[in-house]
Formats: structure tokens, sequence, C-alpha cells
């Protein structure tokens, strides 16, 4: 795409799987945007949004000498999260068993093995933490059971018995409540949740999320038709593969005009294969194999080894076995964490991996030429900046998903 000074951007950020209200986006970008402005010596100032969207915020910016106004418009799906974690403990584990099978039995689990270690272990956690405390609360149970027996029977008789064994099932349920309400540290039930909602139509969108992805559609149209220099469209975590078919269909459409903006979609933290790789995901895989294809566009995926809960340089395409000879996106860099963040910086972190997920969105102590504040308020467009740039030597491109149709 032809290089063009950026004066005027609008950026549509779309979250993962994430029930908190967007404010923390907007604290997040205030926070870290001031220390990297301060760290690589540019400006940047947060004001009220400006736009009829939801939820945002606006940007003015002087970088390399030139001024840019940013709108930014976070495109809300967390009511929807917070429906599906509206689940009791018994709903829950019943979700458990739901998706462990979905992924088990139709091999998506061990195909996604063979990629990246982290965000397999990220699946596993939640199954194994609460089947933990499942069993913790059966001991605690069985033990206040047994004594209570012991002490009441020869006393009460039968009447004994049952005082027992409901003081035991009330302790596990005290139990149990007790690891729900700490969730917070804990996050086992929130990951379950996640994976749930993906996994309960085999990787296809439910239909809740899909009448809110054509609304995202429209919107983006809506700003391509302004007076914009450049639209740039960031998925983050889930949000990726929600971006992926957004703009799938923005194409399609016809709704990408040839003397508009620049469309860029930069894709961080991605977790396509955990969708991409089952059966059913058929619109995703779709959706890949045209994306990569199209010139209307341009698309970077940004990863880190270092971030355990991302495919980190696993190229989203040519993984879930979708990728033509016209294949021509996404160029797949590394944000490179222990290189871009000083040692201290890295240290501190490294153990945090709810943390490092968002590191994308952060400010870096040495950055490259992966700045998120350059490349949502500067004068550059995500292709210029790029422009030339070669992938990570180290990405993976194998494909591996067990389920590659694209139509159902």
């Amino acid at each position: 795409m032809s290089s063009r000074t950026v004066h005027r951007r609008h950026v549509f950020y779309i979250p993962g799987y994430d029930p908190i209200h967007p404010r923390r986006y907007r604290e997040l970008y205030r926070k870290e945007s001031t220390a990297q402005a301060g760290i690589s010596g540019y400006r940047i100032a947060l004001s009220p949004q400006r736009t009829d969207g939801r939820y945002g915020w606006h940007l003015e910016a002087t970088i390399d000498g030139t001024d840019t106004a940013t709108d930014v418009e976070t495109l809300i799906w967390s009511d929807i999260v917070r429906d599906s974690m509206d689940q009791g403990i018994a709903a829950t584990y019943g979700q458990l068993l739901r998706t462990a099978w979905t992924y088990i039995g139709t091999g998506a689990l061990f195909r996604l093995m063979r990629l990246r270690k982290g965000p397999v272990i990220a699946a596993l956690y939640p199954v194994g933490f609460l089947l933990v405390q499942l069993i913790l609360a059966i001991l605690a149970t069985s033990i206040l059971t047994w004594a209570g027996k012991a002490i009441l029977i020869p006393a009460l008789g039968t009447f004994g018995h049952m005082i027992a064994l409901a003081a035991g099932v009330a302790l596990a349920y005290a139990l149990l409540s007790w690891f729900k309400r700490q969730d917070n540290r804990f996050f086992a039930y929130y990951l379950m949740h996640d994976y749930a909602y993906t996994a309960q139509a085999k990787g296809a969108n439910p239909p809740e999320l899909e009448a809110r992805m054509a609304t995202f559609t429209d919107e983006i149209a809506t700003a391509l038709q302004g007076d914009a220099d450049e639209v740039l469209v960031v998925g983050h975590s889930s949000g990726a593969h929600l971006a992926v078919s957004i703009l799938a269909d923005l194409i399609r459409q016809g709704r990408v005009g040839d003397d508009g903006p620049a469309l860029s979609f930069l894709s961080l933290g991605q977790v396509v294969p955990m969708v991409s790789f089952l059966p059913d995901a058929h619109r995703l895989r779709a959706d890949l194999r045209y994306l990569s294809t199209r010139d209307e566009l341009t698309w970077v995926d940004v990863t880190a080894p270092g971030d355990g809960c991302a495919f980190a340089l696993c190229d989203p395409v040519s993984v879930s076995g979708v990728a033509t000879d016209a294949k021509r996106w996404p160029l797949v860099i590394s944000a490179a964490f222990t290189q871009t963040l000083s040692p201290a910086r890295w240290q501190e972190l490294r153990w945090r991996f709810f943390r490092l997920h968002f590191q994308y969105l952060c400010a870096f102590d040495n950055p490259g030429d992966y700045d998120y504040f350059q490349i949502t308020a500067g004068p550059r467009t995500l292709g210029d900046r790029f422009a030339g740039r070669a992938p990570s030597k180290s990405r993976i491109e194998a494909p591996i998903s067990p389920h590659t149709s694209v139509t159902p």
C-alpha cells in the first residue's frame, strides 16, 4: 500500500474474552503511553472521546515532528462475556467435562500441543485446578462425615448419621464457594468459562456474538467513509480471531474503497488455533484463508515467546492448514520481551503470565520497531512502518490443525 503521512487516525480496539468495563483499557493506555513517551521522547495527550462510539478516547500526539490526532474506540462485547460467565459451581463443572471432551474427542488438544506448550498448559490449568478443588472438597466432606458419625451415631442413631452427612455436604459447598470467590486470584473459573465459550459450538460463533460482530463491521465501515488517513483495527487475544472475521466480511461486502483511508490490522497475542483447530470453525478458517490473500489491508501479527498465553510466532493461517499460494498475510513478528524489556523488568514480569499477555499494550524499556503507541498514535501507517520488514525466522508455519475444511 502506498506510503502516506497520518494526520488523522481511527483505531478500533477489540479486546479478548474480558468481563471488565472498557475503562480499564483507557486507563492502561493513559498510564503506559505516558511511560513510553518519557522513554522514547515524544508527546501523547489523552482526552475524552469525540466520536459517537460506545466507549473510547481521543489522542493528540507529536512524534517525529508530526502532529497526529487519533480517535480510539473499544468495540465492546464484555456484556456477552459476563453473561457467559454467569454460571454456578455445578454448571461450571459440567462445562469442564464438555470442554475437555470437545478438545480431546476432536483431536484438537493433541495437535495444539505440537505448537506451543504455554497456551496448552493455560488451557489445562483450569481443568486441573478445578478438579483439585473438587478433590479437596470431597476429602474434607469425608473426614467431617466420618468424624461426625463416630460422635453422633452412638448418641442419636440414624438421626446422627443424617446430621453428619448434611454437615459434610455443607462443608464441601462452603469450600467450593470460597474457591469461587477467590477466583480473582486463581483465574480457574474465568479460564474455564473462556474455553467453554469457544468450545460450546466446536469453533462456530454463537448467534449473539455473530450479531455483535456484524455491528462492529458496520462501525468500521462507517469510519472508512470518514476523513481519517488510516483506520487501524487492533485485535488482542481472542479479539484477534473476531477481527479476522469482521475484516473478511468488510472486504467481501465491498465496503473498502480504493481511495479511502489505509486499512490496517494489528493482531496481538493471538490464540487463533484454540478456535480454528476445532471441527466446526469453518467460518474462521474460511476467513483466515480469504483475509491472508487480500491487498485491501496490511496485517501484522505480533506475539512473543515470553507470553505463555499466546501461540507465539505461530502463523495463524498456515498452522490452521488453510494457506494458499496467494497468501501474503500476516507478517509474523516477535515483540521479543527478553530484548525489549530491561533485565530487571523482565525478571519482575516473567512469571506474571496474565500481565505478560497484556504487555503488547504497554511500554517497553528498549522498544524496537514494535511500539504500540507509535503504531496507534504516530504519523506512519502500519503498512509504511513495517514495509520491507522480514518475518520472524523462528515462526511456525507447518499445517497442524486436524480440521481444515472451510465449509460445513
